[in-house]
């Protein structure tokens, strides 16, 4: 047999593992059945089965079902891992075999074979630690991969809402800076009454204050854990006490505030609360998208568009026309936007594909709900740091088209009524007259009575009057 290779078996037959993995014949299985993306299991996907392993270690110790030979074995391998190292032994693609049995397994023989050499055994020797007997004792793919899940999505969120509170600030600092700012508003893309810059942005802040409580109201419903619940939830071959252990070892180990789920069998049958989690975020994806639409076309032009903002400039935006800027931070957001929304039509097909106990579509739900939190994290950050704490306004240009809106007449219509109102609006446009010249020249109103109901800054603060 080459040195490069070791032959492992299991109840299939054998196999030959790379002699350096230390992972074995069921992740090699798994690596050879599934060349699908290219891609590895997310870190904090990884990080979380691992808590999950190394939890049950200390519980079973605890509960006198191990020794302590062997828990600390396991213990000692799982920090690595969450140290860092080790990281390229996770090697099963996304795109697996149902449930998470392949993912379960590379990370029960990782910590299998490194626990072993730290007890002075060979990778592929399974003595004294074995994958199954000992790292994966009292568990099942069925109960550690849903707990994985929602342990990972409560360890990322977090630094996702770090990033998220970060653009609120940013976008209420930009808010208060441009309060004094009146542009023309637009309703259909078409001309519509005044309003300051600044409540436009203090309302953007405004949807994003509003996402993040529904996202941390959807996230409480994760922290129940139906660990313990092993094969169909029932709990079979875990021992007393065991769910309940592992539950407070992991909330002790992460600081995460998890909770023993009332019921393992509804929780091992639903993948519910993950995807109302990944539903909200959709949504919060979908109300960012509209505010980076916003800002590209508030920024449009400059000669050719609205040119109201101007976006930090971040790099050049033309290989061919020279000087070309575009709003490339808002062009990136929209892009992960987009890629949220799309994870959320998988995350929700997957999430009713489960059948009778179990959903075996957890794995890409794991991936996508995952992705999508770490993309959109990142993203939301780029735009608070690199984009909107920088935005500028043109007031020179957003005085000039406010002026210019067709839609002032409306503050003359109470007085003049409706059809007189209408009439100075088209003709504004036809004669490319400002309303407020043309309604001085036809003598509509009275000067004093015409200045005050044009007003631009009352016509923005009516609530306030």
């Amino acid at each position: 047999m080459s040195p490069d290779v070791r032959t492992e078996r299991d109840p299939l037959g054998t196999l030959e593992v790379p002699a350096s993995a230390l992972w074995g014949i069921q992740t090699e299985r798994a690596r050879r059945n599934f060349p699908i993306s290219g891609l590895r299991p997310l870190p904090g996907f990884i990080d979380a089965v691992v808590r999950i392993k190394r939890a049950a270690a200390l519980t079973h110790q605890a509960l006198g079902t191990l020794d302590a030979q062997r828990a600390n074995a396991i213990v000692r391998a799982a920090d690595e891992v969450l140290a860092g190292q080790h990281r390229d032994q996770f090697v099963v693609d996304p795109y697996q075999a149902g449930a998470g049995t392949s993912h379960n397994m590379n990370v029960n023989e990782v910590l299998a074979n490194r626990a072993n050499e730290l007890l002075g055994a060979l990778r592929g020797s399974y003595a004294p630690v074995h994958p199954n007997d000992h790292v994966n004792q009292a568990q099942s793919t069925n109960d550690v991969i849903p707990t994985a899940i929602r342990l990972a999505v409560l360890a990322a969120f977090p630094a996702f809402d770090e990033a998220a509170s970060a653009l609120e600030r940013a976008l209420a600092d930009r808010g208060r800076a441009f309060d004094d700012v009146i542009k023309a508003g637009r309703t259909h893309l078409q001309d519509a009454m005044p309003i300051r810059l600044g409540q436009e942005f203090a309302a953007y802040a405004a949807t994003v204050a509003r996402a993040r409580v529904r996202l941390a109201r959807a996230l409480d419903d994760l922290r129940d854990l139906g660990i313990g619940g092993t094969a169909v939830g029932t709990g079979v071959n875990a021992e007393p006490g065991y769910a309940a252990h592992v539950v407070r070892q992991l909330r002790d180990d992460t600081g995460i505030a998890v909770r023993e789920g009332a019921d393992r069998v509804q929780l091992m049958q639903s993948m519910g609360d993950v995807a109302a989690f990944h539903a909200v975020l959709r949504v919060f994806a979908a109300d960012v998208t509209k505010i980076a639409n916003d800002l590209r076309l508030m920024a449009s032009g400059p000669r050719t568009g609205l040119n109201e903002i101007v976006l930090p400039a971040v790099q050049p935006g033309s290989s061919i026309m020279p000087g070309k800027v575009n709003p490339s931070i808002v062009e990136m957001v929209n892009q992960v936007c987009l890629q949220i929304i799309g994870n959320d039509a998988t995350v929700s097909a997957a999430a009713e594909r489960g059948e009778l106990e179990l959903n075996v579509m957890m794995p890409v739900i794991a991936h996508n709900v995952l992705f999508s939190i770490t993309i959109f994290g990142n993203a939301l950050g780029v735009l608070a740091d690199k984009c909107v704490s920088g935005i500028q306004a043109n007031r020179e240009q957003a005085a000039y088209w406010v002026e210019r809106s067709a839609a002032l007449a409306t503050a003359l219509a109470p007085v003049i009524g409706y059809a007189r109102a209408a009439d100075l609006a088209k003709r504004s446009v036809a004669e490319g007259v400002l309303i407020r010249d043309l309604a001085a020249r036809e003598q509509v109103l009275p000067p004093d009575q015409l200045a005050r109901l044009l007003d631009l800054d009352r016509l923005t603060r009516e609530d306030d009057a």
